[in-house]
Formats: C-alpha cells, sequence, structure tokens
C-alpha cells in the first residue's frame, strides 16, 4: 500500500478501526528509509555517509542507512539480491555494470532522465558510459582512466627515475628489475603482479588495436595476446621485477590489499581516481603517470571510463526517492564539495569548476593526469557482455594466478583462458 491509501484508509476508517497513529507513522518512516551499498576505503566511506547526511537534511523525513563492502562486497551483493533484500542503491563498477543490467538487478533510469535526474550540466558522453542495450542501466558517479602510482621517495634513494609516457613496457621491466635491486629489501619488491588485473590486460590489448571483448559480445584478443602477456609477468617474477604470488595472491582488488598499500611494492597500476585512497595509506608522497606503452610513440591504451556507478535495484520500494539521491550525488554542488576526487572527476560540469579550487594537493594530481592524456586517449570500448564478472572471478584472476605459481605456463594459460571466454561471455 502507498503512503497516500494508507493514509486515506487510515483517515476514513478512523484511527481506532484502522491504524493507530503511531503505525501510520511507523509505515511512513519505513517508506522514507533507504539503503546505500558501496565498497572502498575509510576516506570514501566518510565522504559518502558526507552526503548522505546533506540530503537527509535537504529531504525532511528521509533516513539513508550506509552499508560499506569490503572483500566479500561481490559475494554479499550476490546474496541479497537472489534474496530480494537489494539495498536501494549499489555501487558498480564498470567491468561488472553491464551484467548486472543484463540480469534485471537494476531500474532503467530513462524514465527519470531530465525530471527527477538533471541531465543539463553533465559532461558530453557521460551517459553513455551508463547504457547497456539501449538505456541508462545506472550513473556514473565520475570520470577516471588507468594509471600507474609509484613511491617517490623510494625512486629517489634508488637514484632511478620514474616511469613515464613513453615508458616501453620492455623499459618498464627493466626498470622494475633495477629498483627491486637497489632497494634490496626482503619481501619488498618494484610492483605487483598485474596479470590477473583485466584493466591492465585491456590495456594491453587496446595498444595493439584489440579490445578485452569485442563488440559482440565475445572475447576481443586470441591466444597470442594472453600468452604474450603471462609471459611478460613470468618472466618480470622470475627476474625479480614484481611480487612474489604468496604476495600477489593475498591482493583482493581493494586499496588496503594492493602490494604498494602493505609496503610490498614501489608502484601500483590502478584507477587514477584511487591515487587519493592510497595516498592515505602510504607514507611517501605518490607520483602518477600513465602505464607503459608498447611502442614509445604508439597508443596509449588509455579512455577516459567511468569511475564506479550507481544503480537502483529492481527491488527498491521507493525507486523515484532512489532517482532523487542519485540527481543529488552528482549534481549537487556541496555535495559535489564533499565528494571532491575521490571517486574520479566529477561528472557535472559546474560541480567540477566548484571542486577544483578546494582539492589538495594529492586529488589536484588526479584531476591533472585526467586532463594530461586528454589528446591521447582512445575511444570507450563496447558494453562488457554477458558473463564478465563470471570470466574475471572464475577464469582471468585464477589462471593468472597459476602461472604466478608455476602451475600453468603462458601458454597453457593462455589456451585455458580462450577456452573459458568462449564458454562463458554470451552476447
Amino acid at each position: 500500500m502507498d503512503r497516500r491509501k494508507l493514509l486515506r484508509n487510515g483517515l476514513l476508517l478512523g484511527g481506532a478501526a484502522a491504524l493507530s497513529q503511531s503505525a501510520i507513522f511507523k509505515a511512513l518512516a519505513q517508506d522514507a528509509t533507504m539503503r546505500l551499498y558501496w565498497w572502498g576505503s575509510p576516506t570514501r566511506a566518510e565522504r559518502t555517509l558526507g552526503v548522505a547526511k546533506l540530503f537527509e537534511a535537504a529531504n525532511a523525513g528521509v533516513k539513508i542507512n550506509g552499508e560499506v563492502g569490503g572483500n566479500d562486497y561481490w559475494q554479499k551483493l550476490t546474496t541479497m539480491l537472489a534474496g530480494g533484500n537489494a539495498p536501494d542503491v549499489f555501487q558498480l563498477e564498470p567491468g561488472r555494470f553491464a551484467d548486472y543490467a543484463r540480469r534485471k538487478t537494476t531500474v532503467p533510469l530513462n524514465d527519470y532522465l531530465g525530471k527527477v535526474i538533471r541531465t543539463d550540466k553533465l559532461a558530453p558522453g557521460v551517459l553513455d558510459l551508463g547504457t547497456v542495450d539501449g538505456q541508462v542501466a545506472g550513473l556514473p558517479l565520475s570520470l577516471n582512466a588507468f594509471s600507474l602510482f609509484y613511491d617517490t621517495e623510494v625512486f629517489k634513494k634508488a637514484g632511478l627515475n620514474p616511469p613515464g609516457a613513453a615508458t616501453t613496457w620492455d623499459d618498464f621491466a627493466k626498470l622494475c628489475v633495477d629498483l627491486t635491486k637497489a632497494v634490496g629489501q626482503k619481501n619488498y619488491w618494484a610492483v605487483g603482479n598485474a596479470a590477473r588485473y583485466t584493466y591492465a590486460f585491456e590495456a594491453f590489448l587496446a595498444q595493439r588495436g584489440k579490445r578485452l571483448y569485442s563488440g559482440d559480445g565475445k572475447i576481443g584478443f586470441d591466444a597470442k595476446d594472453a600468452a604474450d602477456w603471462y609471459g611478460y609477468w613470468e618472466s618480470l617474477s622470475k627476474n625479480g621485477g614484481c611480487v612474489s604470488a604468496e604476495v600477489q595472491a593475498m591482493d583482493q582488488l581493494q586499496i588496503d590489499s594492493n602490494p604498494l598499500s602493505t609496503g610490498n611494492a614501489a608502484m601500483a597500476i590502478a584507477f587514477s581516481n584511487q591515487l587519493v585512497g592510497y595516498q592515505k595509506v602510504v607514507k611517501n608522497p605518490l607520483g602518477i603517470t600513465t602505464l607503459p606503452v608498447s611502442e614509445a610513440n604508439g597508443p596509449s591504451g588509455l579512455f577516459y571510463r567511468p569511475g564506479l556507478h550507481f544503480a537502483i535495484s529492481a527491488t527498491s520500494k521507493n525507486p523515484e526517492m532512489a532517482a532523487k539521491f542519485l540527481d543529488f550525488f552528482i549534481n549537487d554542488i556541496e555535495a559535489g564539495k564533499v565528494l571532491g576526487v575521490e571517486r574520479g572527476v566529477p561528472v557535472n560540469t559546474e560541480v567540477k569548476a566548484a571542486v577544483e579550487p578546494l582539492i589538495d594537493e594529492v586529488s589536484k594530481k588526479t584531476v591533472d593526469y585526467i586532463s594530461s592524456i586528454a589528446d591521447r586517449v582512445g575511444p570507450y570500448p563496447p558494453p562488457v557482455p554477458f558473463g564478465a564478472s563470471e570470466f574475471d572471478a572464475r577464469a582471468f584472476r585464477p589462471i593468472a594466478d597459476k602461472v604466478a605459481f608455476g602451475q600453468l605456463t603462458p601458454a597453457d594459460a593462455a589456451a585455458e583462458l580462450v577456452a573459458q571466454g568462449e564458454r562463458m561471455l554470451k552476447s
């Protein structure tokens, strides 16, 4: 029963004969309560809850219950979705976003656009980044790009120059080996083993003119591409340039579990918006640059990507209130000031202009980085196909770990990856 019917029936029947006044108010309060679910660092939690408080203050009677997930985020989300008790609004990342939309777990936003959700100040093309099969399935919260973070003090003490825009993968391998030797510290290497990161592989493929996923929902690479990728990291590991298999296996694709954060590496291949979170846990100042390239003057493999999405659950009891919250999150100036650029550069151009003068030096590095690669980014890739999240979690990462532990050769791993991709992915 919606609120109007509840009140009307209560008034017509008289409080004693129908619902008591306290029961009516209780029902209204429940109707105005919304659950919000995301993952991320304590900094992200603080900023997100700050925006939730602002929204509550601007909407009398509304209560937002924030829930922060950790390494078990996806498992918990899947369980909640299957049980019909999903949060009203939940966070998704680009690699899994289309999968969840195609599973009908999210509410299409088209009917809310331009009405509840203002779109007139969004950067060009932003809504395309949240579109799946012709429907806007979620709102991109910011823009970011692939990047490489490095500990500036470690490079200074080692007497080595950090990588830059013209650093090739071969250059990077030599630099990593030299840096690890120069530091000479037990259980400390130049970089984590990125063989298990689909986003790093995607940049590697884009530099070759290929994609992780093709436009028809299949894998966009062949066994040779995968063998070259696995072979690169296997060689780097054997030469001491990247972390051991045991250390890398502890990386759960969260900031706090990355070898850079745990004190086991000097560099991390990550997303540009994560610089703020990494700097919170790394003592020395961090620098940011692009990923290595196949050729010094060749394609960068970079593209602007959505820095996470918020989607509305298909089981939300108040999708309009949830849509109103999404509008507030991306379009409100004060909300933007609270969020800063922790999730990436704001997608609302007026919010971006208001935030830039207020951000600290670390956040400014992120904004400057996004601006610096404007002439080097390529087109955004096709939406990820159905089954992409399963492919990432059950094929790509486990196979990379098997190579790291010496259980598979790069060639055998590549053949298995292609076979698993052909089995799991559906257009």
